[in-house]
C-alpha cells in the first residue's frame, strides 16, 4: 500500500482525459521541439487532484469524506446499498448508513438496541427493542473497508440476583455490500467474571456457523488485573475466525450467571466486537456501574468489508484508468483499487491520478524512506512512479543510494585536502589570535600590563594552572572557582565569573588596579588575571579553610569565643584597610560571612571584590539595581539605592551576629533576624541568642560586648553608625576589657541601642 495525498474536490470529465492522453502522445513525438511545453504539461498534470465523488454530488459530511460508490441525497450519487445520510443535528454533522425505519427492516443494515434482565425473584423482564442506523467512522477505498461505531454490551447487577442486560447488535443486509471483517476485528470481554459469547445468528438459537467466546475470571484477587493486559485477568480477547458463511448479525450475549457476589463494587460485565488493538484495558473499567458504557457511549470502531456484490470484474465496474479490479476479499463480488503509484477513486472516470512522489518527499519528511532518493540524486516524478538519477558527474542509482563520482577522487582528495588543511589552520590561527588580542584590549591589557603586583596570564597558562579546569572548589551566582597550582607549587583559586555586560567590563580595569594595591594580611591577595577571553578570570591566593560561612554553619567543630573575636577583629582590620588605604576610598559592597575566608590558622581574609567601587572621599553612590545577599544588605541601600562605606558597616554587623549566635542570617520583609537580636540586647537578653557552645561566664560577657558592637553597626541611620576604624577600635577595646577582667577587674560597657533604633529596625 502506498500513502495517499489529501483528497480534493477537483472534477475531471471523460473528454478532458482523452485530451490529456492525446497531448502526451504529441509531446512524445515532438519532444526535441517542444521540450518547454512538455515541462509545463508535466507540471499541470502533477497539480491535477483526484476526484472522489460524482460530479454535482456532496463529497463530505462534516469532516468525513464520502467517496463514490458511497453518496448522499441524490440516487445517482451512490450505488445501491451505499447510500449515506448526513445528520446535521450534530456539530459537526455525522454520517450514517441509510436506514428507513418506516419501510421495514428488509435488505437494510441497521442496529438493534435492546434491554432485558431478571428480577430478584428470578422473573424475566423485557424492556423492548429499538432500531437505529449504523454510524460511519471512516471509509477507505484503498482497503475496501469501512469503520463503523460498534456496540458495547453490558450486564449489570443492582443487587445479588437482579441484573439488567443492555446492548446493541448489528444486522447486516444479506444482499448488501457489507460483511463483518474476519481479519480486522476481535471479541473482547471486560469484567471480574465474564464470558462473552458471539455467534453469527444472534436472534436464533439454531443455525450457528460459528460461536466465539473468551473468559476473564479474577476469583482470587482483583489486584491481579493489570492495565494494558487483556489475557484473562479482568479482560479477555479472541480474534474472529474466518467464517464459512457471511456473518449477518453481530450480536453478543453472556454466559448465564444467576448471581453476582461482588455486585456492590464490580456490578458489570462487558462484551464487544471491536477493531483489533483499538481497546486498551484499564483496571478502572471493571469497577462501578456502567463505567465502560458511559466512558464510550458512542461505541467502539468495528471494521466491515465492502464490495460490489451484484457483479464481477468482467462487468467493468472500475471506471477509472490506472486502476485494477479484484475479487472481493470477503464474500462475493469485486472491489476496485488504483494502481501502485496512483491514488484517488477507481470507481469514477478519471479518479486515479498519478502520485507526485517527489512532492510528497518534500512535504512529508516521514516518507523519505518510503520513496528513497539519495542526496546525490535528483528526484523526477513520472507517470506511474518516479526516477532518481544521480547528479551530473556521478553514476549509479539514487534510489539505491550508491551514486559515486564518475572520475576517481584520489587526486582531488590529495590536492584539495592539503590545500584545505593549510587554509583552515591558517584561518583558525589568525582568527584565534585576533580574538585573543581583541579580548586583551577590551579587558584593559595595555593598562594592566604596567601595573605592579599583577601577573598577566595567557589562556594557555591558565589552562595548565587549573589542569584544564578539573577541580571546582566553589560555585554560586557569580560563577565558578577552580583550584590551581603555580609553577612554584603555590596553590591558587581561579575565579571564572559569569558573563558581564559592557558597563561592568569598563569598570574591570579599575577594580583590578584597586585589588592589586590591596596588600594586607586580612585581605585575600589578587595574584594575577587572564584577559584573553570574553570574561576575564582572576587568580587569588588559595585560602585553605574556605569561608567563615562554611566554618560556622557547615562544620560541627566548636569555636571558642576568643577565636570568634579574633576573626571579627581581623575582618574589621581588612575592611578598615580597604576603606582608607588609598586616596580614593573603596567600599566592598557585599560584606557577608561567605566573603570572609579563613586560612589554616583561622586568620580571616576579606574576599570577593566583584562589587567594589572607587568612591570619592566622603561620597556615596546611587545604584540603578541592588545587588548582593538581601540578608546582609543595608536597608537604606535596598530602599533608596544609596551605597556608602556605612553599607559595609551594616553588613559587618550581620556577620558579628552570626559569630555570636552561630545562626545563619535570613531575610524577610520585617527584617526579623536583626530586629529580634537588637530587641534582645535592649532587654538585656542577649545571652538568649548566644551560641549554646559558649558556657563560660567570661566568654558570655565577651560575646555580650561584641553583640553591643553589632547593634551599633546596625543602626537604621547610616550617619549614626561607626565607621570601620571605630568598629575595629571597639573590638580591640573588648579584648582589653577581657584581659582586665581576667586580672580581677569587672568592666562592661553599655552598648545597648536606644528604643527608637529598635522601632526603626522593625519598620
Amino acid at each position: 500500500m502506498y500513502p495517499l495525498l489529501e483528497l480534493y474536490s477537483t472534477t475531471m470529465n471523460t473528454h478532458s482525459q482523452y485530451s490529456q492522453l492525446l497531448l502526451i502522445l504529441l509531446l512524445a513525438v515532438l519532444q526535441p521541439v517542444v521540450g518547454a511545453a512538455a515541462d509545463e504539461h508535466d507540471r499541470i498534470e502533477a497539480d491535477a487532484q483526484p476526484l472522489m465523488a460524482r460530479r454535482s454530488c456532496r463529497e463530505k459530511c462534516g469532516d468525513m469524506s464520502i467517496p463514490f460508490p458511497f453518496g448522499m441525497e441524490k440516487t445517482d450519487c451512490f450505488l445501491p446499498g451505499f447510500e449515506v445520510t448526513c445528520n446535521f443535528s450534530f456539530d459537526p454533522p455525522r454520517a450514517f448508513l441509510a436506514y428507513d425505519d418506516k419501510g421495514g427492516s428488509t435488505n437494510q443494515t441497521y442496529q438493534v438496541i435492546y434491554q432485558s434482565g431478571f428480577k430478584s425473584n428470578g422473573e424475566g423482564i423485557d424492556l423492548g427493542k429499538s432500531l437505529r442506523p449504523v454510524e460511519l467512522f471512516n471509509i477507505s477505498l484503498e482497503k475496501s473497508e469501512v469503520r463503523v461505531y460498534g456496540a458495547i454490551n453490558s450486564r449489570c447487577f443492582s443487587n445479588f440476583t437482579q441484573d439488567l442486560l443492555k446492548g446493541k447488535y448489528m444486522v447486516l443486509d444479506t444482499e448488501g455490500p457489507f460483511l463483518l471483517s474476519s481479519t480486522r476485528n476481535a471479541l473482547i470481554g471486560v469484567g471480574w467474571n465474564v464470558q462473552p459469547l458471539m455467534s453469527d445468528n444472534f436472534e436464533s438459537t439454531t443455525g450457528y456457523s460459528f460461536t466465539l467466546s473468551c473468559t476473564s475470571y479474577l476469583a482470587i484477587s482483583l489486584e491481579m488485573a493489570t492495565n494494558g493486559s487483556c489475557t484473562g485477568l479482568g479482560c479477555c480477547q479472541v480474534a474472529l475466525p474466518k467464517q464459512r458463511l457471511p456473518v449477518t448479525i453481530t450480536g453478543i450475549s453472556f454466559k448465564d450467571e444467576k448471581s453476582n457476589p461482588r455486585w456492590a463494587t464490580n456490578p458489570c460485565s462487558y462484551g464487544m466486537a471491536v477493531e483489533k488493538s483499538w481497546y486498551n484495558f484499564s483496571t478502572e473499567d471493571i469497577y462501578g456501574y456502567e463505567v465502560l458504557s458511559n466512558k464510550l457511549s458512542r461505541g467502539f470502531p468495528l471494521v466491515l468489508d465492502f464490495a460490489i456484490r451484484n457483479g464481477s470484474c468482467q462487468d467493468g465496474g472500475c471506471l477509472s484508468g490506472n486502476s485494477s479490479c479484484a475479487n472481493a476479499k470477503n464474500g462475493p463480488g469485486y472491489s476496485c483499487k488504483c494502481w501502485d503509484f496512483y491514488h484517488g477513486n477507481p470507481y469514477i472516470t478519471g479518479g486515479c491520478q498519478d502520485i507526485d512522489e517527489c512532492q510528497l518527499r518534500d512535504q512529508n519528511p516521514e516518507l523519505l524512506d518510503f520513496y528513497p532518493c539519495s542526496t546525490d540524486g535528483i528526484c523526477n516524478n513520472r507517470l506511474g512512479g518516479y526516477d532518481c538519477p544521480c547528479k551530473r558527474g556521478m553514476k549509479g542509482d539514487g534510489k539505491k543510494g550508491n551514486c559515486t563520482e564518475i572520475f576517481p577522487l584520489a587526486a582531488k582528495i590529495v590536492v584539495g585536502l592539503a590545500s584545505l588543511i593549510v587554509a583552515f589552520v591558517l584561518m583558525v590561527m589568525t582568527k584565534q589570535h585576533l580574538k585573543l588580542r581583541k579580548f586583551y584590549g577590551q579587558n584593559g591589557g595595555p593598562v594592566l600590563n604596567g601595573v605592579k603586583n599583577i601577573r598577566i596570564y595567557t589562556r594557555k597558562q591558565l589552562k595548565q594552572i587549573t589542569n584544564n579546569y578539573e577541580r571546582v572548589i566553589g560555585e554560586g551566582h557569580f560563577g565558578k572557582v577552580y583550584m590551581g597550582t603555580l609553577k612554584d607549587k603555590q596553590q591558587v583559586a581561579v575565579k571564572k565569573s559569569i558573563k558581564v555586560d559592557k558597563e561592568m567590563k569598563r569598570e574591570f580595569t579599575d577594580e583590578v588596579i584597586i585589588q592589586s594595591a590591596m596588600r594586607h594580611k586580612n585581605i585575600a591577595m589578587l595574584i594575577g588575571c587572564c584577559l584573553e577571553m570574553d570574561v576575564p578570570m582572576l587568580v587569588y591566593e588559595f585560602v585553605a579553610r574556605g569561608s567563615l560561612y562554611d566554618v560556622l554553619f557547615k562544620g560541627r567543630d566548636s569555636i571558642p569565643a576568643n577565636r570568634r573575636l579574633d576573626i571579627a577583629i581581623g575582618s574589621a582590620e581588612g575592611l578598615t584597610y580597604m576603606h582608607s588605604a588609598v586616596e580614593s576610598t573603596i567600599r566592598h559592597g557585599d560584606v557577608k560571612s561567605a566573603n570572609i575566608l579563613l586560612d589554616e590558622y583561622f586568620t580571616p581574609k576579606v574576599s570577593d571584590f566583584g562589587t567594589s567601587k572607587l568612591l570619592a572621599k566622603g561620597k556615596s553612590e546611587t545604584a540603578e539595581r541592588v545587588v548582593g545577599d538581601k540578608s546582609y544588605i543595608d536597608p537604606v541601600y535596598m530602599e533608596m539605592g544609596i551605597l556608602t562605606q556605612k553599607s559595609d558597616v551594616y553588613g559587618f554587623g550581620i556577620v558579628l551576629i552570626e559569630l555570636v549566635t552561630r545562626r545563619a542570617a535570613t531575610y524577610d520583609n520585617n527584617r526579623s533576624y536583626v530586629a529580634n537580636f537588637v530587641q534582645a540586647c535592649l532587654d538585656k537578653r542577649a545571652r538568649n541568642f548566644i551560641d549554646n557552645d559558649i558556657t563560660s561566664e567570661v566568654d558570655l560577657k565577651l560575646l555580650e560586648m561584641v553583640s553591643g558592637v553589632a547593634v551599633e553597626c546596625l543602626k537604621p541611620n547610616p550617619e549614626e553608625r561607626p565607621d570601620m576604624k571605630q568598629v575595629e577600635h571597639r573590638l580591640l577595646e573588648i579584648v582589653g576589657e577581657a584581659l582586665q577582667s581576667g586580672q580581677g577587674r569587672n568592666y562592661q560597657p553599655d552598648l545597648s541601642p536606644a528604643p527608637d533604633d529598635v522601632a526603626l529596625l522593625k519598620a
